[in-house]
C-alpha cells in the first residue's frame, strides 16, 4: 500500500498554538479543501509576536531529521507551501525539502513573509531577507506584499504605486526564477487589491471592499487556499478571487463577533464553504 494515494502538500511554517495564523491556519483550510496538510514547522510559538509577550522556541535544529523521515517514508507532494522562515539556516533547510521532495507535478508557492508598511518586521534580519531571494527559482507562485515585492528586488516602497509600476516589479521578480507572482493586500482606499501576473498574459486585479482592520492569519489563510486550488487544477485568476472572497467573508465576521485583533481572523465557520 502507498503512502501516495491522496493528495498531500507539504505546510513548511511556523507553529502557533494561539491567534491563527501560520500552519493553525492552512491546516483546516487545507484540509476543508479535502488535500491532506503535512506541516514541518519551523518555529512553535505560544501566540504569536504581535501579543505583548509570547513563547517561541527555534525548530532549526530538528528540520534536517524530520525531513528525512518522510523520505524514508517516500512520500511525494502535491503542493508545497512555504511561510514564515526565522533564519538564514532555515533557507538552506527549505532548499534541501525542496531537492528531496519536489517533483514535476507539485506545485510550490512561496510565501516570503518578511515586512509590511515598507518595513521589515523587527524581528526579521536583513541577511534573511536578502537570502530569501534563493528561493524565488522555486516559486510556481509568489505570493509577496507590496513591501516584500520591494525588498526581493531592491525597489525603493511607495503605497501609491501604479499598475504599470507594478507589473515592471512582477517582471522582474519572474526574470528571478518565480514563474508566477500576486501581489497581496495593496491599499486602495475603501479596498484591497490582489495584482495576479503570469508571463506572456494581461495582468489581472482582483478586488474586495475592505472590512475591519488587517488581521493575522490572512495571508496564510490567502496562499492556502491557492496553493490548493492549484493542486485542485484551478485556475490563479480563479482562485485569487476565490480566496479574495472567502477571506472579505471571513473578516465581516470576525468585526460582527467583536473578535479582538490580536485574536487573528474567524473562518472556522465558514471552512464548508471552501
Amino acid at each position: 500500500m502507498s503512502h501516495n494515494n491522496q493528495k498531500k502538500i507539504a505546510v513548511i511554517n511556523d507553529f502557533c498554538g494561539f491567534g491563527k495564523c501560520s500552519i493553525a491556519v492552512s491546516l483546516p483550510i487545507i484540509s476543508a479543501m479535502k488535500i491532506q496538510c503535512c506541516p514541518l514547522p519551523t518555529a512553535l510559538f505560544s501566540n504569536h509576536t504581535g501579543f505583548p509577550h509570547f513563547y517561541s522556541s527555534d525548530f532549526t535544529a530538528h528540520m534536517d531529521e524530520y525531513m528525512d523521515e518522510w523520505a524514508k517514508l517516500e512520500l511525494r507532494f502535491n503542493g508545497i507551501l512555504t511561510g514564515f522562515l526565522g533564519s538564514a539556516d532555515q533557507i538552506e533547510k527549505v532548499k534541501r525539502f525542496m531537492r528531496l521532495f519536489d517533483s514535476e507535478n507539485a506545485v510550490t508557492v512561496i510565501d516570503p513573509v518578511m515586512g509590511d508598511y515598507g518595513r521589515l518586521y523587527p524581528t526579521y534580519p536583513e541577511e534573511l531577507a536578502r537570502k530569501m531571494r534563493e528561493l524565488l527559482p522555486y516559486a510556481d507562485i509568489l505570493t509577496p506584499n507590496l513591501t516584500e515585492a520591494c525588498i526581493l528586488t531592491d525597489t525603493e516602497y511607495r503605497p501609491d504605486i501604479t499598475d504599470t509600476e507594478l507589473e515592471a516589479l512582477c517582471r522582474r521578480l519572474c526574470d528571478s526564477g518565480a514563474k508566477s507572482v500576486v501581489i497581496s493586500g495593496l491599499d486602495r482606499g475603501d479596498s484591497l487589491e490582489n495584482f495576479i501576473y503570469e508571463p506572456n498574459c494581461p495582468p489581472q486585479t482582483v478586488t474586495e471592499h475592505k472590512a475591519g482592520s488587517c488581521r493575522s492569519g490572512t495571508g496564510d489563510i490567502f496562499s492556502s487556499i491557492l496553493c490548493a486550488d492549484a493542486v485542485n487544477g484551478k485556475s490563479l485568476t480563479d482562485s485569487v478571487r476565490h480566496a479574495s472572497s472567502f477571506i472579505a467573508k471571513a473578516l465581516r465576521l470576525t468585526v460582527e463577533m467583536e473578535i479582538p485583533a490580536t485574536d487573528g481572523i474567524c473562518f472556522e465557520q465558514l471552512l464548508t464553504e471552501l
